[in-house]
């Protein structure tokens, strides 16, 4: 352990991590499905049943005390033993370090037996209760639980390399300037014409490829940005909301709409709660 974490060195700048959902669930609801590529990460604790993963093509049999990270924007599809279902812990999340996703969805199944399967448990318990409780500080405790649970994941299953996979990732850089684009000029209309130009590819080779790192398309993207810029307008000033909706180019409108889609809340009411 001692080389692997000089190999990585520091936890890489801008780390951020957001969870979105977490369940503690037993049985097919949920489970069974046909292939999808989720915009978020999921992360899993299997304690009892049996079944299988399709992963990017690859076939995995989860089995009970393990855990496993399934990233965004990857092929999956799950199965369960009607007779013998998944009991599991779970929890979906976004995790970045800046503008990139931390798991990349050209990436493997991250899968291995806890080490400490109580613990593991124990900790799992501990995030669900804190997410659907809610509280002042059960933001910071579920992230910090998440963060535990991942960091034992990689370490367990023996990815000791992962660190310094994500830091010597070169395909990264090509993106570079699209996102500086996209950050730039998020009040104007985006094309995807105008954003493969960037980077000197065919419109449809581009938006597979972006999806490829970024784990979602180049619009789905665009949107997310939008809609993180107007949050953090709504929260951290006093622009009207018709001019929060002109700055990331959007009608007032659609933007309410697609807003309350991305947030669950009405922009007035996500300002409210957020101040």
């Amino acid at each position: 352990m001692k080389q692997s974490m000089d190999m990585s060195g520091r936890l890489p700048d801008r780390l951020t991590v957001n969870i979105s959902y977490a369940q503690h669930k037993k049985g097919l609801s949920g489970w069974n499905r046909t292939e999808i590529a989720p915009s978020f990460h999921r992360f899993y604790f299997i304690t009892e049943g049996k079944g299988s993963v399709v992963l990017n093509g690859v076939s995995y049999e989860p089995k009970p005390n393990q855990m496993m990270i399934m990233p965004a924007g990857t092929n999956q599809m799950t199965l369960t033993d009607q007779n013998d279902p998944y009991t599991r812990y779970f929890c979906h999340f976004d995790a970045q370090v800046g503008e990139w996703p931390l798991f990349p969805a050209d990436s493997r199944l991250y899968i291995c037996d806890a080490s400490n399967p109580e613990f593991i448990e124990r900790t799992f318990k501990e995030l669900v209760d804190l997410f659907h409780r809610g509280g002042p500080f059960s933001m910071l405790r579920t992230q910090a639980c998440l963060l535990t649970m991942l960091a034992c994941c990689l370490e367990d299953g023996g990815y000791t390399d992962f660190w310094k996979g994500f830091l010597q990732q070169t395909e990264r850089s090509k993106l570079g300037d699209v996102l500086a684009y996209i950050h730039k000029h998020l009040h104007e209309p985006m094309e995807i014409e105008l954003l493969a130009e960037i980077v000197h590819l065919h419109p449809n080779y581009f938006i597979s490829y972006f999806k490829k790192i970024m784990g979602v398309t180049p619009m789905h993207y665009v949107q997310r940005k939008r809609m993180d810029e107007a949050k953090r307008l709504l929260s951290f000033t006093d622009a009207a909301i018709s001019d929060i909706a002109d700055q990331i180019g959007m009608q007032l409108a659609y933007f309410s709409r697609q807003f309350k889609g991305y947030t669950g809340l009405s922009p007035s009411a996500y300002r409210a709660c957020t101040r």
